[in-house]
């Protein structure tokens, strides 16, 4: 299988029109965009009966001690963690694209709704669930997809992995509201092929 995306190159920036958040010089950081990105695969190999899309950030803060505390900054050697953004399952076998924008085009505060999505598909929810559940204007449940908004000043570029996978079975056996975590845990034995592109943001002008 082989993953591309028209909206960003692998390795390269995610743009903000793809981003939750973006660099504001007053404020630090400002509301961007937050359109699903563009994704295009081909290849998937034959058996194949459906196709999942999940999205995750692996360089997330395990301490939150210092996440955006003005004067000081996370150190690159900190332990990381996973943050999923986007969790999309029930593809069927016939889709080959993502257009930019289809489940995604702008913030929606307290999130999209879900699970269930466009064209039989259905959602999971994102880690900006537990990330704004204290929030009084912000918290609910943030269903499909919203984009990076990396600490802003974090020392270390975060990568944001985007990841095909394609499956022996029609639908991903979970129900209500699923997680990432839950839906790579149930498709082990039912993954026939998959491919990952990466891209990158930071919101730390630093390292602009």
């Amino acid at each position: 299988m082989k993953l591309t995306s028209d909206s960003f190159q692998d390795q390269a920036n995610i743009p903000e029109s793809n981003s939750f958040c973006r660099i504001d010089p007053t404020s630090k950081v400002a509301l961007a965009g937050n359109k699903n990105p563009h994704l295009e695969w081909s290849g998937a190999p034959e058996g194949t009966k459906s196709f999942v899309v999940i999205c995750h950030d692996p360089d997330v803060p395990s301490k939150p001690d210092d996440v955006n505390q003005e004067g000081r900054e996370i150190p690159s050697d900190l332990p990381r963690t996973t943050f999923y953004h986007w969790v999309l399952i029930d593809l069927p076998a016939s889709c080959t694209s993502i257009d930019e924008g289809a489940y995604s085009d702008g913030i929606t505060p307290r999130g999209k709704a879900g699970p269930n999505s466009l064209n039989n598909t259905r959602q999971g929810l994102n880690d900006y669930t537990g990330w704004f559940a204290s929030d009084r204007d912000m918290n609910g449940d943030y269903f499909g997809y919203d984009g990076p908004c990396p600490p802003w000043n974090d020392s270390i570029v975060h990568r944001y992995v985007f990841t095909v996978y394609a499956l022996d079975i029609d639908k991903v056996p979970v129900s209500g509201k699923f997680t990432g975590a839950q839906v790579l845990e149930a498709i082990q034995g039912h993954i026939l092929a998959q491919d990952s592109i990466t891209g990158l943001c930071t919101l730390n002008p630093r390292l602009v």
